[in-house]
């Protein structure tokens, strides 16, 4: 067969992601302090873009379209005004403008001199490492064992554990100026020797001379607060908080030295006959052990602060609930007044600017009516969850309907892959409490009844079994199956064990207390 090129007519229809479509979806997924930083920056970058201060008018979705529909690129360009030296302008607020941009503070001041210094307002939380290099610093170290500290210091993890050997901190602190003549002067070589027997130099130098360093530099570290910093494993951060109660010699120190495996998996009898101690000595040093702290850097965490605002309220008034939408914080929207149809002039803007401007009017346009849509959608999917758990807001958690995002899809006429960026990083505040909307999707299961109950009703029964036991006979898992199926909820053990990992709960073994 030859080959040869030849032009074909093809008729087909695909799905084209537009700019504004992608925009649209983006901001359906966000949660709502994350859409006030994006507006917040939207107003900052687009000129056209205008907040609405005093409750001014707002742009419904039916005037943006018909602004939008001049903006088309066939349509004849609009005339911007264009202000001159000597021409009378509208008159602006300035004071109301920069007060609408002060949104950052929670108090207002109307005199400078109430006004707090910006200094009082910057604040960094000390982290762990900044906490320990303090210390060291107030060390009286030489220059070599400061290096060989800030190296170890470093790989503390934010837990407090060191997490290189030292050999690995050796190797990394020979490389560190101040020991690069020292190596030349302990091995007698010079800088132009081979690379070779540089790099074997080096290696002999900080096997022999930094390691040892290094270790006397760690136990200095080990002394620092918090208590059990610098320790690489469990045992050695617990017995370093022994140390320093002055407990050393006791049998707490002896069960973490010799017995932290029997203490972990509870056989207390069996650590108290090897012992030779009575069992009732061990439950009360392990009681003592439980004190202890088993991740000393914690206090320091760096990790921020993840704040949760609620999407949406939910009051029940009379018999029925109502959905109201969060817009606290959020800016009131508009095009600005200055780039208005009606504010024209006889002289036009240069073709450069008058693209920019319609290019930003554009996207100023497509960011209302995305978020308008977003609104309107968030509260679509409200009312219908509200539909189908009704039972959940009434009588709580043990009601709550197994329920699948086809459901909510079907009952507004959306696709499931709406439904589910809707859902996504979204609160909503219940009579019951605060929920993710997320949370009422869930799978079921077949009660005895022939009914289907969400799988979050059988955690929270679970949970619920577990409070309630005897916590010197804890239920197995096969006992908790058990006790559910009086209740109508037939699941096998495996899936208790499953639920119950779910809910970070121990096993019986696990549960038991002995004192």
């Amino acid at each position: 067969m030859a080959i040869e090129m030849r032009q074909q007519m093809k008729l087909s229809q695909q799905l084209v992601m537009t700019p504004q479509l992608q925009q649209a979806i983006k901001l359906l997924q966000l949660s709502r302090l994350e859409l006030q930083d994006v507006v917040r920056q939207e107003l900052e970058e687009n000129p056209v873009l205008d907040e609405v201060l005093d409750q001014e008018e707002i742009r419904e979705p039916e005037q943006l379209e018909i602004r939008e529909k001049e903006l088309e690129p066939e349509s004849p360009a609009n005339d911007f005004q264009e202000v001159r030296a000597g021409e009378e302008t509208r008159e602006t607020d300035w004071d109301s403008y920069i007060d609408g941009y002060n949104y950052s503070s929670g108090e207002q001041y109307y005199d400078d001199e109430d006004r707090p210094s910006f200094e009082n307002l910057l604040t960094k939380k000390s982290t762990l490492f900044d906490h320990l290099i303090w210390q060291l610093s107030l060390t009286r170290l030489t220059e070599r064992e400061t290096v060989v500290g800030a190296e170890i210091i470093g790989n503390i993890d934010e837990d407090g554990y060191l997490r290189a050997s030292l050999e690995d901190v050796a190797a990394a602190c020979v490389r560190v100026a101040p020991f690069t003549g020292e190596v030349l002067e302990w091995s007698g070589l010079t800088a132009g020797d081979p690379e070779e027997k540089l790099q074997e130099s080096a290696d002999a130098f900080a096997e022999s001379v930094l390691v040892p360093l290094a270790q006397s530099v760690l136990k200095r570290i080990q002394e620092f607060d918090p208590v059990g910093v610098g320790s690489r494993d469990l045992r050695e951060c617990l017995l370093l908080q022994v140390q320093s109660l002055g407990m050393g010699g006791t049998l707490v120190e002896a069960l973490l030295r010799d017995h932290l495996k029997d203490l972990e998996a509870r056989r207390y009898k069996q650590a108290a006959k090897v012992l030779g101690v009575d069992v009732n000595d061990i439950l009360a040093a392990s009681r003592i052990i439980a004190e202890f702290d088993p991740k000393p850097g914690r206090l320091f965490g760096s990790d921020d602060v993840q704040y949760i605002s609620a999407d949406i309220f939910v009051h029940k008034v009379g018999d029925e609930y109502v959905v109201v939408l969060n817009d606290e914080g959020m800016p009131n929207l508009r095009i600005n007044p200055l780039y208005s149809p009606d504010a024209k002039s006889s002289r036009s803007v240069d073709k450069q600017a008058e693209e920019y401007i319609g290019e930003k009017m554009r996207s100023a346009i497509w960011l209302i009516k995305s978020i308008q849509q977003r609104q309107r959608t968030i509260f679509k999917v409200a009312k219908s969850l509200i539909k189908f758990q009704r039972d959940f807001l009434d009588r709580g958690i043990e009601y709550l309907k197994p329920l699948v995002l086809r459901d909510i899809a079907e009952d507004i006429g959306m696709h499931e892959s709406t439904i589910s960026r809707v859902t996504t990083n979204k609160y909503m505040q219940t009579p019951q409490g605060l929920f993710e909307l997320k949370y009422f999707f869930n799978s079921g299961i077949s009660t005895g009844e022939g009914d289907f109950i969400a799988s979050e009703s059988v955690k929270s029964k679970i949970k619920e079994l577990v409070d309630a036991e005897d916590p010197k006979r804890p239920y197995s898992d096969q006992r908790l199956a058990e006790l559910l199926s009086t209740h109508n909820i037939v699941i096998a053990r495996r899936t208790v064990t499953k639920y119950r990992e779910m809910l970070r709960i121990g096993s019986s073994s696990e549960r038991k207390k002995h004192f």
